[in-house]
């Protein structure tokens, strides 16, 4: 992940909601955890240095709202490497982002690897009961000039189902949905859930914004549908913007 100075203690702070994982944070797994941590974020560094993004598509606009405060850059679980690799660029361009992490044992490592990269953390999950409280501390860190990052359709599926929490989060803070995907020349793809894209080493990669779209605010539950139904194909249509416009592709 890009270097970058440890964030400072309001970026940091997080909130943890509990686990039922019966594995604990034990002074050996602390440890562990320690030498892993730099271990992981220099692999991930090393996987974005051997790729070479030679495009970016469409990112006029966002650059544009995000010089106006946060957004709600949302893309599928599937995309994450190169998209978090793009958000985490704009932190030059006044970008603070949030990432969700699981509030697990199992969170701890992917958790030091974000502060490592200067982001803000929230530990908790949309997939259980601390979700209420995940869009409220999206909405709170919204209001902070934190833009919370957001796989619509994580952690655990199912695929490119876009689950109405970043619309909530746009809707109550009146901040714009960012949607983001990526097409890499080889990769690639694994058999779990969501299909995750690993580009191969040296592979050339096209990362294609979206308009910034800001949420009405009021909807009704037919409304949020149509906004589901809408992201989801404009994630969709993203995809094929970014494979067109990967050269030879």
């Amino acid at each position: 992940m890009p270097d970058a100075p440890e964030p400072d203690r309001e970026q940091t702070a997080n909130s943890s909601h509990g686990s039922r994982s019966s594995r604990r944070l034990t002074p050996l797994r602390r440890l562990l955890y320690r030498i892993a941590t730099p271990v992981g974020a220099g692999l991930v560094r090393l996987w974005w240095r051997t790729c070479r993004v030679v495009r970016v598509v469409g990112e006029e606009p966002a650059l544009a709202a995000i010089a106006e405060g946060p957004v709600v850059p949302v893309f599928w679980h599937q995309h994450m490497l190169f998209c978090v690799h793009y958000v985490l660029g704009l932190r030059d361009r006044g970008l603070r982002p949030s990432f969700l992490i699981s509030p697990s044992v199992d969170g701890e490592i992917p958790a030091a690897i974000a502060r490592r990269a200067g982001a803000h953390v929230v530990r908790g999950s949309s997939s259980s009961s601390s979700g209420a409280r995940v869009v409220r501390d999206n909405f709170m860190g919204l209001r902070q000039g934190i833009s919370p990052v957001i796989t619509p359709d994580g952690p655990y599926g199912p695929r490119y189902e876009f689950k109405p929490g970043a619309i909530l989060a746009a809707q109550l803070s009146g901040r714009p949905l960012l949607p983001l995907a990526f097409h890499a020349s080889r990769a690639w793809r694994f058999r779990n859930w969501d299909h995750f894209i690993l580009p191969w080493p040296f592979a050339r990669i096209v990362v294609a914004v979206g308009a910034p779209r800001t949420v009405p605010k009021t909807l009704d539950a037919a409304a949020v549908a149509r906004w589901q139904v809408e992201m989801a194909a404009e994630l969709k249509r993203l995809y094929g913007v970014a494979r067109a416009a990967l050269p030879g592709g």
